[in-house]
Formats: structure tokens, C-alpha cells, sequence
């Protein structure tokens, strides 16, 4: 009898307690993800439209390399700067989810990537972030992180903080 007083007691305390938190679930982590994906393309769109193209020194793939270095690296700027502020906003969040984790898996692919790799551990040691290691070795730790950021966005939409939820209450009542 008393063993089952305690649960039921612990059971009602840990849904008080994890209550609010589910009220949130939906608004607050969605947000959270939006905001940082935003700054972090953001950030490098901005920093690849006041700097250099340096694409012309990469091997793109299939069918990324039908493109010339220009285009290309136009694409990726304007996707990474109207993307952040989408994603800030939540616009068309899964669009631009989509968007740039193809943009990142084509990054991955040509500028992350090992160069050579003979086994799975090998290919273990570019699971890493470091700047310009040029050992051969890779880093595609943080875009394969971001990648991973981007799924519950990809699946679940932009939450209901989001100009996307605004529109579906709005046009879906």
C-alpha cells in the first residue's frame, strides 16, 4: 500500500513538474533550432558575399559540377542568406530545411570530406571540427551536426513561434 502511494505521488509531482514543459514542446525548441541554424548559414552567407569566391579551387560532385564556380557560388550565398532569415522567422521552414542540407551535404562532399580514406577508421578521424587541418583527414563533424539540427525542422516544421503556424491557423482554421 505504501509502495503505491509513493508512486502514485511521484507520478502526479513529475507531471507538475514536466507539465510546462510540454506546453513549450512545440514553440521553444523549434525556435531555439531555427534561430541558431540562422545565424550559423547567416553568418557564413554574409561572409561569402564580402569575400572572395574561393570555389574555383574545389572539385564539386555530380551534378553540383555542371555549374560554374560563379553560379554555384551564388547559390549557396543566396540560399544561406535568405535561408537564416527564413529560418528565423520560420518561412518556409521545411523548404529551406531541405535546402540547406542539401547545401551542406554538397558542402560535406567537396570541402569536408577525407581526401583518401583506406578504412572506417580512417575515414573516423575527418569526424572532427578544426580549421584548415590540411592533413587529408577532413571535418565534417559540425555539418554533419547541423544536418542533424536541421531533421526535427525537416519533419516537424518551424513550431508554433513560426510565420509558417501563423499561416496554417490563419488559412486552416
Amino acid at each position: 500500500m505504501f509502495s503505491h502511494s509513493v508512486l502514485n505521488y511521484s507520478k502526479s509531482t513529475f507531471n507538475r513538474i514536466t507539465q510546462p514543459l510540454n506546453v513549450m514542446a512545440s514553440s521553444v525548441p523549434p525556435l531555439m533550432l531555427r534561430l541558431v541554424l540562422a545565424w550559423e548559414f547567416g553568418e557564413a552567407g554574409f561572409e561569402k558575399l564580402h569575400g572572395t569566391n574561393w570555389f574555383a579551387d574545389l572539385i564539386f560532385p555530380f551534378p553540383f559540377n555542371v555549374l560554374s564556380p560563379d553560379i554555384s557560388w551564388g547559390i549557396a550565398t543566396g540560399f544561406e542568406i535568405v535561408g537564416a532569415f527564413a529560418l528565423a522567422l520560420g518561412i518556409a521552414t521545411r523548404f529551406f530545411s531541405m535546402s540547406l542540407i542539401i547545401l551542406t551535404i554538397v558542402a560535406i562532399a567537396s570541402v569536408h570530406w577525407p581526401v583518401h580514406y583506406a578504412s572506417f577508421f580512417e575515414l573516423l578521424k575527418g569526424y572532427r571540427i578544426i580549421d584548415e587541418a590540411g592533413d587529408g583527414f577532413g571535418n565534417y563533424k559540425l555539418p554533419l551536426i547541423f544536418i542533424v539540427m536541421f531533421l526535427p525542422l525537416l519533419f516537424g516544421g518551424a513550431g508554433k513561434l513560426s510565420v509558417d503556424h501563423w499561416i496554417k491557423r490563419k488559412f486552416n482554421p
